[in-house]
């Protein structure tokens, strides 16, 4: 009873979020366009379907992906676990000590990117867009590639306490001199990329791994530490898929080059 009465809260609050984005269609279609609505029959039953799948989506994430991984950040930085007996003893960080909350940030993070489906829409897109040149899952194991590395370097960034404005102005340099020599074509998906990735799987289990990390880590304060994980997980796919696409640019130049060779 319990749970229908929060859930009954949360389609409320979904429907109101809803219906701004809802009039600002109907007004354009009907003022602007002086248009019928076409297919409103399905578009009623569909717009149901987001409502009520958004409610869903929202609850589970309060009920099970917040908590989650609010739980296993705060195991696996656990003293006890990490330094064993003598670990409750511990005031400051070792970072050397954090391997597996790194190793587990960076499956989670490829994971989570994989199962993206804003990133599924945007690779199935730049395959038919680029008439199949552009792989759907080399795009997508690409970028989770690098949303990995950047929640594992965020990760260490919290364990070390070291300031979050480094990383990303260093990371954002790269991009810039990746993007001078990468090809033309690549620049903008992979822009797209680097956004795509924050979306509704990635970012609950993300913003929780950072909030519990921060909490369990000596020294941390989790307002200050806690988050900037979704900075990392942003930043870090614009590299990997440019360095990706200057990779494949490099290998057919050289075909073309030892092919004129041969002949």
């Amino acid at each position: 009873m319990t749970f229908l009465i929060e859930f009954a809260g949360i389609l409320l609050s979904t429907c109101r979020d809803v219906l701004p984005i809802l009039g600002l269609i109907v007004f354009f279609q009907l003022v602007v366009l002086r248009q019928a609505i076409p297919n409103l029959g399905r578009l009623v039953v569909g717009g149901v379907y987001v409502v009520v799948g958004l409610a869903l989506f929202l609850a589970g994430l309060e009920k099970a992906l917040f908590p989650l991984g609010k739980i296993m950040a705060t195991q696996l930085s656990d003293p006890l676990f990490l330094y064993g007996p003598s670990g409750a003893e511990v005031e400051t960080a070792v970072w050397q000590a954090y391997g597996w909350v790194y190793l587990f940030a960076a499956m989670i993070g490829f994971a989570t990117t994989i199962a993206e489906p804003s990133l599924i829409a945007v690779a199935y897109k730049a395959n038919e867009v680029s008439g199949g040149s552009i792989s759907q899952w080399g795009l997508r194991i690409t970028v989770a590639v690098g949303v990995a590395f950047g929640i594992a370097l965020g990760t260490f960034r919290i364990v070390t306490g070291t300031p979050l404005y480094f990383y990303i102005m260093v990371g954002y340099v790269v991009v810039i001199a990746q993007t001078v020599f990468a090809p033309k074509q690549i620049i903008a998906l992979a822009y797209d990329s680097g956004g795509v990735t924050t979306s509704t799987v990635t970012v609950p289990l993300v913003a929780a791994l950072g909030l519990g990390l921060a909490s369990t880590v000596p020294g941390r304060n989790p307002a200050l530490d806690g988050f900037g994980l979704i900075a990392f997980a942003s930043l870090f796919p614009i590299i990997t898929v440019l360095g990706y696409a200057q990779y494949v640019h490099w290998v057919q130049e050289r075909r073309k080059t030892i092919s004129k060779e041969n002949n």
